[in-house]
């Protein structure tokens, strides 16, 4: 159990680096986003 466990965290922990990299490789979807959520209020 623990080392599945251990396994997923570290595949998770995987996942979020790659999407941060992710967006300082591609700065303008970010810029997008934040405008999107800010038309909202």
């Amino acid at each position: 159990m623990k080392s599945s466990h251990q396994w997923l965290m570290g595949a998770l922990l995987a996942v979020v680096l790659a999407g941060v990299f992710s967006l300082y490789i591609r700065p303008d979807f970010m810029v997008q986003m934040v405008n999107q959520v800010w038309g909202c209020f």
